[in-house]
């Protein structure tokens, strides 16, 4: 399939490269010429405008947009409806809102235009890995895209199958695979936006632990009960046989393997808006979400008080999406 990517960042450049590894064509736009002419020595094709894309696209164009929620991609979905015609679709692989995923919808429905809200996980790594995908839109377009949705997803690798999950009522067989079609529009960004929410509590969880950990040899405490603990070691052994064990513990292993002391990362944590929108959507539902909420309210505490564990949430948010929050 031929596909016109808008926005060369670190995911969607190499969404690019996988998609083009798999035999897909891209015919690629980003602000920066340098981007743009990057990924054509990769082999995909450039434009230097979405007019110049149009040309470029076969009919129905798929319009694909790689850039930050809010008006960003906002303007450029608006801009993209103005080249696009009747039967194209227009896909949004960042964290919008979905709230503004279903107004979209909408108004571009109207215009016989298919729009598909594609919540995007794999970070840096997606390009080896694969992108774990959660996918709103309408059925019968999300089963037209669906070798596009398969060529970037991981796949089932080595991961044990769930034992039952044959029998059970509804199963998608693309879960195994590493995406789903949640609903329709808004729902992809919707579940994306959950767990990106949970993130933030699993990453508070371990920075909190870890806080503990390097406290242990405070000269607050009795003598007797400091204890020296190689941090090091301890995320290392935690990621062989243990219950904890997962990606974002075997992040923090390299990170301390690298320096103990994490002294590459200011701490100062970032928000990137995922976690308001879940603990708004709790609030909407009534849905107590205490864990969710404490790890956002901590970001914004480091921002005004560092602790070792906001390095380590430093040291994850690097690890997994490039975000850089270096001492300056």
């Amino acid at each position: 399939m031929k596909i016109g990517l808008i926005g060369l960042g670190r995911m969607g450049g190499n969404i690019a490269r996988r998609l083009m590894r798999a035999g897909h064509e891209i015919v690629a736009f980003d602000r920066s010429a340098d981007a743009v002419a990057a990924l054509v020595a990769d082999g995909a094709e450039g434009a230097d405008s979405l007019d110049d894309m149009r040309g470029k696209l076969a009919s129905p164009a798929i319009w694909w947009v790689m850039l930050p929620a809010g008006g960003p991609t906002e303007d450029t979905i608006t801009a993209i409806s103005e080249h696009a015609n009747a039967g194209d679709v227009i896909i949004d692989g960042g964290n919008s809102f979905y709230k503004d995923d279903i107004r979209r919808s909408k108004a571009l429905a109207e215009r016989d235009i298919h729009y598909v809200d594609v919540g995007t996980s794999g970070g840096v790594w997606g390009l080896e890995r694969g992108y774990c995908m959660m996918i709103g839109g309408d059925d019968a377009t999300v089963t037209m895209l669906d070798p596009i949705f398969a060529a970037l997803a991981p796949g089932l690798g080595s991961i044990a199958r769930t034992p039952g999950r044959d029998a059970a009522d509804h199963a998608d067989d693309r879960a195994e695979q590493g995406y789903i079609h949640a609903g329709p529009a808004g729902a992809g960004h919707f579940v994306k936006m959950i767990h990106n929410g949970i993130e933030y509590g699993l990453m508070q969880a371990y920075a909190e632990g870890f806080d503990i950990l390097k406290g242990k040899a405070s000269d607050k405490l009795p003598e007797d009960e400091r204890f020296d603990l190689n941090l090091t070691d301890i995320a290392e052994v935690w990621r062989r046989g243990s219950v904890i064990s997962s990606w974002l513990l075997d992040l923090q292993a390299q990170a301390l393997a690298k320096d103990q002391m994490l002294e590459q990362f200011s701490g100062n944590v970032a928000d990137s808006g995922e976690g308001r929108w879940t603990i708004d959507a709790a609030m909407e539902e009534s849905v107590p979400a205490n864990v969710l909420s404490a790890a956002l309210y901590a970001r914004f505490r480091s921002r005004v008080d560092t602790t070792f564990g906001d390095k380590l949430l430093s040291a994850m948010r690097y690890g997994f999406g490039g975000h850089v929050e270096i001492p300056q």
